[in-house]
């Protein structure tokens, strides 16, 4: 398994415990985006990246000055897998669109992603996220679904493993 590491972005400390058992599951580190240098992203060639949703479907706020850090790196053959917490019932309307603003921010950088979910089994209204109809990576509701939060975890860790 080549370098891998998780960039998270959490306010209220959803979106890290998150990141904390998925780097867990991986074997490897994840870290709070304040921290993230040019140096952590070329040392890594797997970078599995964090967001909650905010506002009108905004990143996390931290997660600006970290996507101007991946955007001005070279991340041209490297591996990016994306995930999001959100709330689908309070904003079923902007329903993890901070993952959307990840993906929308790098998409165009060279790195090769993995990591879409199919739309089934969640409800909500729209997504930034959902491209060519599936999630760019994966979502996950911890305020209303969080009875589901282990096995979504759990079935994406197997689908992008292997990539890794």
């Amino acid at each position: 398994m080549n370098a891998t590491i998780v960039i998270y972005g959490s306010s209220t400390g959803t979106c890290e415990a998150i990141a904390e058992k998925i780097a867990s599951k991986l074997g490897c580190k994840a870290m709070n985006v304040q921290n993230l240098s040019a140096d952590i992203v070329a040392a890594n060639q797997n970078l599995i990246l964090g967001t909650s949703t905010w506002g009108a479907g905004e990143l996390q706020d931290d997660w600006y000055d970290g996507l101007k850090i991946l955007q001005n790196a070279d991340l041209n053959g490297k591996t990016i897998a994306i995930f999001g917490c959100g709330d689908s019932s309070s904003y079923s309307d902007t329903f993890v669109s901070g993952m959307g603003e990840l993906y929308n921010g790098i998409k165009s950088s060279g790195a090769h992603f993995i990591g879409s979910v199919a739309t089934d089994g969640y409800t909500y209204d729209d997504s930034e996220a959902v491209v060519d109809g599936k999630f760019v990576g994966l979502p996950l509701d911890d305020v209303n679904e969080d009875d589901k939060t282990d096995g979504r975890i759990e079935a994406w860790i197997a689908q992008i493993s292997p990539n890794l």
